[in-house]
C-alpha cells in the first residue's frame, strides 16, 4: 500500500480549516479507525445533499475545502470530501470511478442528460484492517427515502457500493463499467468522460466553469 493514499493534495486538502472543522468530532483516540470511518461516512452521506445537476468544469471546484462549504454535491464531490476526511484522520483512502445506471426516479435525469446512465460515478476505496473496501456516500438518507430505497450503510468490514433493488424489490441501480481507482483526482479523465457521454450538454456551455442544469 502506498503512503500516498494518506497524503494531502491540491484536491484532498485536509490541512484547511473547512476540513478540520468536519473531522474534529471524530479525531479522538477513543475511536478506532473503523469507527472513525463509519461515522465520517455517515456525516458525508447525509450532511451534503446529492445533486447530479451541478457539474464543475475547473479544478478548483473539486477541492475538498470548497465542496465542504456547500450544502450539496455530485457523487464525485462527495467521494472527494470523504476521502479527504479519511486521510485527515490517518485512514488511507483513494477515489474509484465507474459508470452506473439508475432505474428508479430517472425521469429528470433522462430529460436533462438524455440517458439514465451516470458517468463517471464517484466511489471511495477505504483501507481498513489490511484490506481495501468500497463505499459510496453519494445518496443521502432523505433522497433514499424519497426513492423508496434503503440508504447505504458502511460497517467498516464489507463493501458498500450501491443499492441493487429498492424496498419493493424492483431494480434500482446497476454498475455498467469499472474505471478503477486513482491516487489523486483524475481531472482530465473526468472531463473527457463527461464530454464523451454528455456532449449535448457540454456543447451548450462552451467555455463555462460550471454547469447548473435546471
Amino acid at each position: 500500500m502506498k503512503m500516498d493514499y494518506l497524503s494531502s493534495t491540491y484536491f484532498f486538502d485536509y490541512e484547511t480549516e473547512a476540513i478540520q472543522e468536519i473531522i474534529q468530532e471524530f479525531n479522538s483516540e477513543t475511536l478506532s479507525p473503523k469507527e472513525k470511518a463509519k461515522q465520517v461516512y455517515l456525516k458525508v452521506r447525509d450532511h451534503w445533499r446529492y445533486d447530479p445537476y451541478h457539474i464543475h468544469l475547473t479544478g478548483e471546484g473539486y477541492k475538498a475545502s470548497i465542496i465542504a462549504k456547500k450544502s450539496h454535491g455530485h457523487c464525485i464531490d462527495k467521494a472527494i470530501l470523504l476521502i479527504t476526511c479519511l486521510r485527515a484522520l490517518g485512514i488511507p483512502a483513494r477515489i474509484h470511478l465507474a459508470k452506473v445506471k439508475n432505474h428508479i426516479g430517472v425521469e429528470r435525469l433522462i430529460e436533462k442528460f438524455g440517458t439514465n446512465e451516470l458517468t463517471p460515478h464517484g466511489i471511495v476505496n477505504i483501507h481498513l484492517d489490511g484490506k481495501w473496501l468500497k463505499a459510496s456516500p453519494a445518496f443521502n438518507e432523505a433522497l433514499c427515502e424519497k426513492c423508496n430505497v434503503a440508504p447505504l450503510e458502511f460497517d467498516g468490514e464489507n463493501d458498500s457500493m450501491f443499492q441493487e433493488y429498492n424496498n419493493d424489490g424492483n431494480v434500482f441501480m446497476e454498475y455498467l463499467e469499472d474505471y478503477g481507482h486513482f491516487e489523486d483526482v483524475p481531472l482530465d479523465f473526468i472531463f473527457n468522460n463527461m464530454k464523451e457521454h454528455y456532449s449535448g450538454i457540454m456543447d451548450l456551455h462552451p467555455g463555462a466553469t460550471e454547469i447548473r442544469i435546471k
